[in-house]
């Protein structure tokens, strides 16, 4: 039944996402766009701009929608946020309420000294709930909620993109809260897709599940207070419980509340909660979607959820975020507090006093690939060494050279080389070191007599790839004019802007797209409920399943 509910008890003493994006606007950060903007085709390639259009990173600011509608002219009474995260360092730092010196402090702290949350009866997530029957009414479900899709052209359905997944642990009774994107499939279903290499908890408490014959009880948050968010896209020990780090963020308890159909805790100030139960018994096609390695994740199979409550609050604001290629908000909210821990896992976890600085490579790499060690002058060599292999235990994938790149790669910036370097090169298969080098033009060095050494990078492509992760040119192109219309700044777009085909790309794939963007998905969610396997692994990739 649908119900209304009343507000929370005792108000919060860190913001909610509606006192952030008042900061924002007071700070001059928010823009508000009150014409009507379409989420399937307009809306993530309009905020792309700020990120392809040759602005520098102080330059971000946060889009507030307030008139969505989608490809058939349905309009949703739900605003859509995005950027309001992290579009530029000073927007995190507002919502993490410390100076731009102190975010690095800040993480510290809170990792170390975490505060478990408050248990309260009455929150604002639960303003407004919907159950039962009452879900099955026209946009009383997940087809009233304006989930944008994020790369127009090449995704097959609308994308939650900053939805925190919880889960708990049913031996153990700990909750996990981490960040997975979710495929929009009907109005009650959605999907999830939990990034395996990464070895998630969500991923363990499914396992659990599926051992036990039972389905995944699960709590989908769209929208929470900025310090929930921020931890939420951190990969922490196990040994640390989300809300207890998000609290100590905060400098206070964070504030939660049990769930209405699920026995999970939910954070009070919640913008919107979608319960439900996550099959463990058979898996279903999932994406095509564009990712933050910057190419396409074609269909795998991957876990659904039955929906069984949506609850919110009155005024609600879906906040969505910019990924896909980097840089992007997805980059920069995991950036700004990956480069601290890391380099307080190497100081203190380590002991490696020499270490002073980790940078992480932002443009087109998405922050993993290339890792630079900042270290005091005079470090003897085997701490150095120490340095970077205390580094690779936390981290892969790190890189340095490259020589020969595709013609899509332009060779005078370095972000582009860097971005071959990450994703068309196999170092077991393309890279060739020479020694016994002359050092040519450049100052002398004496160490390992006089001789130095080329590796030589072979970057481009050897085999088919899946599309660029950007919207297709024409909707890059559309959104372009609906930008000089708002009288936004000058645009200078950066190569590439918009997304295009390496190769590995069908047709049948490319119809879910079109479906998409004419806002027709539920038909692909039909189809694909048909493809559900029992015999299949997690991320199973569908075009390997020959059957």
């Amino acid at each position: 039944m649908l119900k209304e509910a009343a507000t929370g008890e005792a108000g919060a003493a860190y913001p909610d996402l509606h006192r952030h994006l008042k900061a924002l606007e007071e700070a001059g950060l928010l823009i508000r766009v009150d014409r009507p903007i379409n989420k399937d085709t307009e809306m993530h390639p309009l905020v792309r701009w700020q990120f392809r259009g040759g602005f520098s990173e102080a330059q971000r600011k946060a889009f507030l929608f307030t008139n969505v509608v989608d490809s058939k002219g349905k309009k949703y009474d739900i605003p859509v946020v995005v950027g309001a995260l992290a579009a530029s360092r000073e927007i995190y730092r507002i919502g993490l309420g410390c100076e731009l010196n102190e975010i690095a402090a800040t993480w510290s702290r809170a990792a170390a000294n975490p505060i478990p949350p408050r248990v309260v009866e009455n929150a604002p997530c639960h303003e407004i709930v919907t159950v039962g029957d009452d879900l099955d009414r026209p946009g009383a479900a997940l087809d009233g909620i304006p989930v944008p899709i994020s790369t127009p052209g090449w995704d097959n359905a609308p994308y939650t993109t900053l939805s925190q997944y919880i889960t708990k642990d049913p031996d153990t009774g700990v909750q996990n809260m981490g960040n997975y994107r979710g495929q929009i499939k009907s109005r009650r279903r959605m999907g999830m897709n939990p990034s395996l290499e990464l070895r998630p908890g969500i991923y363990t408490h499914w396992l659990k599940y599926k051992e036990r014959g039972e389905p995944m009880p699960a709590a989908v948050v769209l929208g929470a207070p900025p310090v929930v968010t921020f931890t939420s896209t951190m990969k922490l020990p196990e040994r640390l419980d989300e809300f207890h780090v998000a609290g100590a963020l905060a400098g206070s308890p964070l504030n939660v509340v049990k769930a209405k159909t699920v026995d999970l805790l939910v954070p009070a100030e919640a913008e919107i909660v979608i319960e439900g139960y996550i099959h463990t018994d058979c898996l279903e096609p999932e994406a095509p979607f564009g990712e933050s390695h910057g190419h396409v994740n074609l269909q795998e199979f991957n876990a659904f959820m039955d929906v069984t409550a949506i609850t919110r609050r009155r005024d609600a604001i879906l906040t969505s975020i910019i990924s896909q290629v980097t840089p992007s908000e997805s980059s920069l909210i995991k950036r700004v507090a990956m480069e601290p821990l890391l380099l307080d896992h190497l100081r203190e976890g380590l002991g490696l006093r020499c270490v002073k600085k980790v940078s992480l490579h932002e443009p087109l790499t998405n922050i993993r690939k290339v890792v630079l060690i900042h270290v005091e002058k005079g470090t003897p060599r085997v701490e150095i060494w120490r340095a970077l292999y205390g580094l690779a235990s936390q981290h892969r994938a790190i890189g340095k050279y490259v020589i020969a790149v595709d013609d899509d790669i332009d060779v005078d910036n370095a972000d582009s080389i860097l971005w071959a370097l990450s994703y068309r090169c196999n170092p077991a298969l393309d890279m060739e070191v020479m020694k016994h080098r002359d050092q040519g033009h450049g100052p002398r060095s004496e160490r390992n007599g006089g001789e130095d050494a080329s590796v030589l990078f072979d970057a481009t492509l050897k085999e088919p790839f899946p599309p660029i992760s950007l919207p297709k040119q024409e909707y890059m192109e559309n959104a372009r004019h609906i930008w000089e219309e708002l009288g936004l700044p000058e645009l200078k777009p950066q190569t590439p802007w918009y997304g295009y085909s390496l190769g590995e790309w069908d047709a049948n794939l490319e119809q879910m797209a079109e479906r998409a963007v004419a806002s027709d998905y539920w038909t692909t969610g039909d189809i694909i409920a048909q493809q559900r396997r029992s015999d299949v692994p997690m991320n199973t990739e569908v075009r390997r399943v020959k059957d």
